[in-house]
């Protein structure tokens, strides 16, 4: 993902969270924080491009470019909040219909208001994603 490491300093993951808007924003960053830290068991690092991440992992491609990226994590962004699941949402089709209103990228969820969303499924993506790439690439904790 980068070769700069993450910040695992818990006043600068604080300030990061205190700094997030508009508001509503900064309520669903701190709701998503509370799920992942209580889906993972880990705590979050601060990843560069303002990503926070929810353990680790460390990868060889067959094309031999390696390095270390979050295991799961979300970036609170203006316009949608933005949950990474590394292996991708392919397989999740079923839980993703629960899940209420979200666009997809590769590794990548956007969503608007959690207020509109199944928070019991989007703890099922998280647990699946790091179920699927533990099947993958060991996973460490943060």
């Amino acid at each position: 993902m980068t070769d700069t490491p993450p910040v695992h300093d818990p006043r600068q993951i604080a300030a990061f969270l205190d700094g997030v808007v508009p508001d509503r924003r900064s309520a669903d960053a701190r709701t998503l924080d509370d799920l992942f830290r209580m889906t993972t068991g880990w705590q979050p690092c601060l990843w560069p491009a303002g990503i926070l991440g929810y353990g680790s992992y460390r990868y060889t491609y067959d094309s031999g470019h390696s390095g270390v990226s979050l295991a799961t994590g979300f970036a609170p962004r203006k316009a949608k909040m933005v949950v990474y699941i590394m292996p991708g949402y392919a397989n999740f089709g079923e839980v993703l219909a629960r899940l209420g209103p979200h666009k997809l990228g590769k590794a990548c969820l956007y969503l608007g208001a959690l207020s509109k969303l199944d928070m019991p499924a989007l703890e099922e993506l998280i647990r699946a994603g790091l179920n699927d790439l533990e099947r993958r690439w060991p996973v460490s904790p943060s």
